[in-house]
């Protein structure tokens, strides 16, 4: 079953918008015309040999440690590509929707993106979104809920050159 054939069956309310093709959760945000923070970006995790879907903003970053820490895992790793296909056949791989429930996977969300009134998410394909509101979302799919993310633009700043000419005043 697709995510939009769940969406009817549930009796839903929902929007889909289609667009030109993107590939990452920051182009569906300029395609759909809002805030990365408002995209649903779903990440897989293999967690101890069971997979999880991590909802998060597409403006964020997954930390692995904290989903670790909270599963009480020993083992935690990004899915692969061939995982991804064989996990969600019926989407185009980079295009999930974030609905575990639909493939017997846990969800977790982290809780920047529970924040939001209403979430948009690509629906299998590169030219799909669908626009949900955060109360349905939660209501359909039950997700977990905590802090496993990390803004991205910290990322940028790690991959800066380090000065070894820059006085911070209140470095120890």
């Amino acid at each position: 079953m697709t995510v939009l054939e769940y969406l009817r069956a549930e009796h839903c309310n929902y929007r889909v918008t289609e667009h030109k093709p993107v590939y990452t959760a920051e182009q569906l945000a300029a395609a759909e015309h809002v805030s990365p923070r408002s995209v649903a970006k779903p990440v897989i995790v293999r967690a101890d040999g069971r997979y999880y879907v991590c909802v998060l903003p597409a403006d964020r970053r997954i930390d692995i440690y904290e989903i670790q820490k909270h599963l009480k895992a020993k083992n935690v790793r990004l899915a692969s590509e061939h995982e991804m296909e064989y996990l969600f056949g019926d989407s185009e791989i980079g295009a999930e929707a974030p609905f575990g429930n639909l493939y017997d996977l846990p969800t977790l969300m982290d809780k920047s993106l529970a924040k939001d009134n209403e979430i948009v998410f690509q629906a299998g394909s590169h030219d799909t979104a669908v626009w949900i509101s955060m109360e349905e979302y939660k209501k359909l799919t039950c997700p977990d809920i905590f802090r496993f993310s990390y803004p991205a633009a910290l990322d940028e700043i790690e991959s800066m050159p380090f000065d070894p000419f820059f006085y911070d005043p209140y470095g120890i």
